[in-house]
């Protein structure tokens, strides 16, 4: 059987090959037959004495004879003893004398060898192995190769054992696999997933200029290309979103070709589930991202998710179907709770929880218990979740484990004011059965739960206090240090705190961490129940002396510390106190050692003065780092997935510095004064330190509110963002000039796709709709746009997407893009528009869409006397702007300005021209009434005053607002120097494209 196994297996790239492999076969076969552990070893060295010959000689032998026998080993030869050598290193033994020989098989022409040489390089060699620098060549030269099966070997070696030296060397050609019009799709795949391996173990390998490329791949019409480079994507979004936002309208739209107008290959259809791989995938990007502000965009989502939730209404009796169908029906929930827009999807959800959560299916109550907690972290009110209230706790007794963590996530989260005692009541009945392995995670839980919703503070101690006494092994420092910390800073809580603490060390069995509270509390509180029934100094102390022995060395020193407290607070135990530190004086602990004198030289002094000031009562603490809720989230591990919510309910997750700490658990925590100020830390004793004694009970018990995340994270290098105006494309300027002044015409136009603009203004809303139309002689794919604006002005400027153009359109295809804009305020610079698509390689462009303030004007008709009399009234600066100016960019007289000129400018700028109103027939004076959302109405005059003689002219605007004439002179200045031709218009013989749109529509009879 094994011997047939390895046949089969080393003979698949040359199946003539098949018998002369017996060598080989039989080799395995002695192995396999071997009785004992010293005839395999036998076996094994024989084998290797012989390979270790062959292979020594043919690459350094000197003797002419051994030469001929063995300098010219054959490929095939080669092969066979590194097949050897790899299954004995399988085997466990030392072959390091083979690794160079199965290095070298690597630049083998036949594909057999090479698949064997890389075999042998990802078992042998490692990231820093010495001989991985000698094959980067060979594997750039596969790479580059035009078979591609090379190509896919090489692909495989670079994710297998690629480090950073071989990444850096070798990305742009892995890349270039990915992004060739002329590479298949399994190379596309392999070469996409081997950048996400090298991306995972270095992140700078992936350039920034590839991201337009890899997002436009996610439109591929192969489905599993697409799943592939959604995968990179994936990876790639979650550290630079911004980079990568393009993938977000891709996702939605690639979402719904496939569960809406079905385009996916019958191949992919897994148990009448269309691609649940990418479905998942896709809809765990779109959560990376806040909700979209695109109606066209909002409305793909929900159409898809309103399919997936239709389609899941039916349960199918197929394990395979269930299973495919719930991972993406749950994934479809999570991005419902995340977008938290869609009010009816959201009360679908509710309702199918609840029935989740009750499934005999264990995956199902888990992932419904899940998805209930994130409802939880993002819902405004939590009561859909409290009529579940009693089916949730029961989960805690669930049989698995998984469950039963769900379930304590879900009423961790679900908690507030009004159930937080019952709950918290539950919990502490569940931790004395529950799981060694939650202990520790259900005491920071409760603990937490406790300070947050405590508006009873005997009912805080009580429950503090029984906790540590159930569950004191899996109880952190953090957790005994912050009732400390807490009962310090409250002054009603420490008599009462004090009485309690004192009954727990009482009691023959206490737990080692109520001690650690009892020697701090008694300690420091200890006088002000010295008068009480069964509190007095000596009975106080006979309860901490009788723990003493029976203590941790650190436990020890705490009630030592107190001891010297009591020294100072009771006179009259003194004596007792005095022979407990000459005991510890001589023990074999030095810090026990070192505190026991300190304690006893202080203790001896004459006077009482400087012992008062050491046992003076400590300060409230001002400020804590790395509290409970820190500890909790360091009980999450981390995934390769980014956290898009933590457990902890909605102030966690609406919290953005709480948000930070639940991704990055290792961050700080700084607490907070009820005022909101931040004070400045300082040390304290154990290594607690706490929040500002002067907030209030329930401020202070919360705990929660984080005014430092610690150190930053690293900075990585910001992507330039091509949309801007920054990059805009050659020749942009020809067509946006000439669309200033006119509503409709064409933007852009090249050999292979033509741009048009048409648009409409009323008031302050614009509706303009872009046609893009493919002159290439082939289809365009992956057709992008992304529109963007410069940060300041986008509450001057808003927009609203209305439809999408084609992902593919086809040879004379043409496809549009409605764009709705609101004038808020005034604002001076233009969107700009980035468009890409795929024709053969990546074409990008980016150009500036003519909408410009003065779009949104009205002309006015005013007298002559209501003319003149607003003009007084706006009065000079700043709500006036004048500038004198003449031609820019002429030479030799070859522009000028003219009457038809100015006015013909003027009035595309939309000013309403009054003839007859100036005195001087010469001077243009123009009237509008600019619409702002916003801002209201602005009325705008001006006065335009020519001189034909010097090519000079004085242009003159006023406003109601100041901010408008500035805006408005800058544009129409640009716009009236550039004048007018001096040179006789030529006409141009009509092309043969444009006779035929002339004539397109003329019916021949």
């Amino acid at each position: 059987m094994a011997s047939s196994a390895a046949a089969g297996f080393l003979s698949r790239g040359n199946s003539g090959n098949a018998s002369n492999m017996r060598g080989l076969v039989q080799f395995i076969a002695d192995l396999r037959n071997a009785r004992a552990r010293e005839l395999e070893e036998k076996r094994i060295n024989k084998e290797l004495a012989n390979i270790r010959c062959v292979l020594i000689f043919s690459i350094a032998g000197r003797n002419s004879k051994v030469r001929r026998i063995h300098g010219n080993l054959s490929g095939y030869h080669k092969k066979k003893y590194v097949c050897k050598l790899l299954y004995i290193y399988i085997l466990g033994w030392n072959v390091d004398f083979g690794h160079l020989e199965a290095v070298n098989l690597i630049s083998a022409n036949k594909y057999s060898e090479k698949q064997i040489g890389y075999l042998a390089m990802t078992l042998f060699l490692h990231e820093q192995h010495e001989l991985l620098h000698l094959v980067v060549n060979s594997i750039r030269k596969d790479l580059m190769d035009h078979n591609e099966l090379f190509n896919c070997l090489a692909l495989h070696a670079i994710a297998n054992v690629g480090g950073r030296e071989m990444g850096e060397a070798l990305s742009g050609e892995v890349h270039r696999l990915l992004i060739s019009p002329t590479s298949k799709a399994f190379v596309k795949k392999k070469a996409a997933l081997t950048l996400l391996r090298l991306y995972r173990k270095h992140p700078d390998i992936v350039q920034p200029q590839w991201a337009e490329r890899i997002i436009s791949l996610m439109d591929d019409a192969d489905m599993g290309v697409a799943l592939s480079v959604t995968s990179l994507v994936m990876a790639l979004a979650q550290d630079q979103p911004e980079q990568y936002k393009g993938s977000y309208v891709k996702a939605a739209a690639r979402m719904k070709r496939i569960l809406v107008d079905g385009e996916y290959a019958a191949d992919y259809l897994y148990y009448k589930v269309p691609c649940p791989w990418i479905q998942v995938k896709l809809l765990r990007l779109l959560q990376y991202y806040p909700p979209s502000e695109d109606t066209h965009v909002r409305e793909l989502i929900r159409e898809s998710l309103q399919k997936i939730l239709n389609l899941a209404l039916e349960m199918p009796k197929n394990v395979q179907q269930n299973n495919a169908q719930n991972a993406v029906l749950f994934e479809a929930i999570n991005l419902i709770i995340h977008l938290d827009t869609e009010q009816a999807l959201m009360k679908q959800i509710s309702t199918r929880l609840g029935k989740f959560i009750q499934s005999r299916e264990t995956n199902v109550r888990y992932l419904g218990l899940e998805a209930m907690t994130h409802l939880a972290a993002r819902a405004e009110t939590l009561d859909p979740i409290k009529q579940h209230q009693a089916i949730i706790i029961g989960s805690l007794k669930d049989r698995d484990i998984s469950v039963r963590r769900k379930g304590l996530d879900l009423l961790y989260s679900m908690c507030d004011q009004t159930n937080a005692q019952p709950i918290v009541g539950e919990l502490l009945q569940y931790l004395q059965n529950a799981d060694f392995a939650i202990r520790e995670e259900m005491v920071l839980k409760i603990a937490i739960l406790t300070e947050k919703y405590a508006t009873d503070v005997q009912w805080y101690v009580d429950i503090s206090l029984r906790l540590i006494a159930m569950a004191g092994d899996h109880v952190s420092d953090e957790v005994w240090q912050r009732v400390i910390q807490i009962v310090t800073n409250n002054e009603e809580l420490q008599v009462y705190a004090a009485q309690n603490i004192l009954q727990y060390v009482k009691a023959d069995h206490c737990h080692e961490t109520l001690v650690k509270i009892g020697g701090y509390i008694l300690g420091e509180f200890g006088h002000l129940i010295a008068d009480d029934k069964g509190g007095s100094p000596i009975e106080q102390f006979l309860a901490l002396y009788g723990k003493l022995q029976g203590c941790s060395m650190g436990t020890r020193a705490i009630i030592l510390s107190c001891f010297i407290k009591f020294v100072n607070l009771f006179p009259e135990i003194k004596p007792r106190i005095m022979y407990v530190f000459e005991t510890y004086s001589y023990t074999l602990d030095s810090e026990l050692q070192q505190r026991a004198c300190e304690y006893l030289a202080l203790a001896r002094l004459p006077t009482d003065d400087l012992l008062r000031t050491v046992c003076d009562e400590m300060p409230p603490f001002p400020e804590r780092q790395s509290a409970l809720l820190s500890r909790l989230h360091q009980k999450h591990a981390n995934t390769s997935d980014k956290r898009t919510w933590v457990v902890g309910g909605k102030d966690a997750n609406a919290n953005e510095k709480e948000f930070t700490l639940g991704k990055n658990p290792g961050l700080k925590r700084a607490f907070s004064s009820a005022n909101g100020g931040v004070s400045q830390s300082n040390g304290a004793t154990n290594g607690s330190n706490g929040t500002n004694g002067h907030a209030t009970t329930t401020n202070d018990l919360a705990g929660l509110n984080m005014n430092d995340a610690g150190p930053s994270e690293p900075k990585t290098l910001k992507a330039p963002n091509l949309a801007s105006a920054a990059h805009l494309s050659p020749d942009w300027e020809i067509g946006y000039n000439k669309l200033l002044l006119k509503g409709e015409g064409v933007l852009y136009e090249d050999g292979q796709i033509q741009i048009g603009v048409r648009s409409e203004y009323r008031s302050q809303m614009a509706c303009v709709i872009l046609y893009f139309s493919n002159k290439a002689p082939i289809a365009v794919t992956s057709f992008t746009t992304t529109l963007d604006l410069e940060p300041a002005e986008k509450e001057n400027l808003s927009w609203e997407v209305k439809g999408l153009p084609e992902s593919t359109i086809h040879e004379g295809a043409q496809s549009q893009q409605m764009i709705m804009f609101e004038a808020k305020k005034v604002f001076e610079k233009s969107p700009t528009i980035r468009i890409s698509y795929l024709a053969g390689a990546l074409q990008a462009l980016t150009l500036k869409l003519p909408v410009a303030i003065h779009k949104f004007m009205d002309p006015a008709e005013l007298s002559a006397d209501d003319f003149f009399k607003r003009w007084k009234q706006i009065g000079g600066a700043p709500r006036e702007a004048q500038q004198i100016f003449g031609l820019k960019g002429t030479k030799d007289g070859d522009r000028e300005f003219t009457d038809s000129f100015i006015r013909k400018t003027i009035e595309g700028f939309r000013w309403g021209v009054l003839d007859g109103v100036d005195p001087n027939k010469k001077n243009f004076v123009g009237a509008s009434v600019l619409h702002t959302g916003s801002g209201g109405k602005f009325g705008c005059l001006l006065r335009l005053e020519p001189n034909y003689g010097t090519q000079k002219l004085r242009l003159t605007i006023r406003a109601t607002d100041e901010s408008v004439p500035p805006i408005m002179i800058k544009l129409m200045e640009e716009r009236l120097a550039i004048g007018v031709s001096t040179a006789p218009e030529t006409t141009e013989a009509p092309t043969y494209r444009d006779i035929s749109d002339a004539f397109g529509n003329v019916l021949v009879t």
